[in-house]
């Protein structure tokens, strides 16, 4: 399972394989009744997906075997107590990889010579992804947060602890011996140490970040580092380094919420400009065109709009989900190729963008 997704593990399952590679996908549920059928449901896509192997003359018996066996180890794998709303395997000869997604997906399996992950990158758009640093004198722990959750990640040099030479050092302080913990040069190294990892982390996975910890944590990480200095929200609250998820995310939740709506109210207000200026494109029809032509420069969606269209002469028609040679997840395609064309895509509530249809676009020219 993977709780989120950098640029460079979407670069590696974007890469070109060896037809075939297997992508299945399935929509999930977190809540009974519906839960109670998705493991049914996945035996028969798994059981499609091994016989659509086995019909296709362009797949070697080897293949086909490997193959296979990749989607058996899935399938232990996959844990449907714990769904969330979309479940994405992608199988070829000696691998396979489980993505949980907190955005529904639509029912397929596919063979080419590619991963199928548009949807990953919608999810991923849409869950508004941030890093939680909770740091102590002597102990920095890094959190991946979404929407609705936060996960404790081991991930580059964090977790970070620091082993103590005096392991009486409150004694020693009460009566002068010792310098106070955050006036210690020891404890600015360390907190420094922390700021570089996660600077460098930032780089490759840039995200909103937030810093809990007490005042002086958090006054003397911004003296003693560079790293993240001045991209990161600082929330007051000590005693969080080594969790519980659940507090972290309570101490966190006001600051990501008021971010949530900024960044809203930001889409709104540069979707109003565009107008005045006749950069801007709305429905699904016009902005999948000037997405193709790479015009598009940010993109607004509201978090649950999804739209199943026909291709019609360069055009695209509303059509019915199920209908032969309909495009069932044109509002994930048009994400994808808006992120591949550097557009900045920002998921907005439902409703949001009621008097355009729920989806709007500003152009580059």
């Amino acid at each position: 399972m993977h709780p989120s997704l950098s640029s460079e593990t979407l670069a590696r399952l974007r890469r070109q394989h060896p037809y075939p590679a297997v992508s299945l996908l399935m929509p999930t549920h977190r809540r009974d009744p519906d839960k109670e059928q998705d493991p049914v449901r996945l035996r028969n896509l798994m059981a499609e997906a091994k016989e659509q192997l086995e019909a296709d003359p362009d797949v070697p018996r080897a293949t086909r075997i490997a193959i296979t066996e990749e989607l058996n180890r899935a399938m232990q794998e996959i844990d449907l107590v714990h769904a969330e709303d979309g479940l994405v395997v992608f199988a070829s000869p000696g691998e396979h990889e489980v993505w949980m997604l907190g955005r529904t997906v639509p029912e397929r399996v596919v063979l080419s010579d590619t991963y199928l992950t548009r949807n990953l990158v919608s999810a991923q758009a849409a869950e508004r992804p941030f890093w939680v640093l909770a740091i102590s004198s002597d102990h920095v722990t890094l959190w991946s947060g979404t929407a609705d959750r936060l996960t404790e990640m081991n991930r580059g040099a964090f977790p970070m602890a620091r082993v103590f030479e005096n392991f009486d050092a409150e004694r020693r302080e009460r009566i002068g011996d010792v310098p106070s913990t955050f006036t210690d040069e020891a404890t600015r190294q360390f907190l420094k140490s922390a700021d570089t990892a996660m600077g460098t982390l930032l780089k490759s996975d840039p995200r909103p970040l937030y810093v809990v910890g007490e005042p002086a944590a958090l006054s003397l990480l911004d003296n003693a580092g560079t790293g993240s200095n001045g991209k990161a929200v600082h929330v007051s609250m000590g005693g969080l380094q080594h969790g519980p998820a659940d507090a972290i995310w309570h101490a966190v939740r006001p600051h990501a919420e008021a971010r949530a709506r900024q960044e809203t109210e930001g889409v709104l207000a540069e979707l109003d400009r565009a107008r005045g200026r006749r950069a801007f494109a709305a429905g699904v029809d016009e902005i999948h065109q000037n997405v193709l032509s790479g015009r598009v420069a940010l993109l607004a969606v509201e978090e649950n709009y999804r739209e199943t269209v026909r291709d019609s002469g360069g055009h695209l028609m509303p059509a019915e989900p199920g209908e032969q040679g309909v495009l069932d997840d044109i509002v994930d395609e048009i994400v994808e190729k808006s992120l591949d064309t550097g557009a900045q895509v920002r998921f907005v509530p439902d409703g949001t963008l009621a008097g355009v249809g729920g989806i709007a676009s500003t152009l580059r020219y």
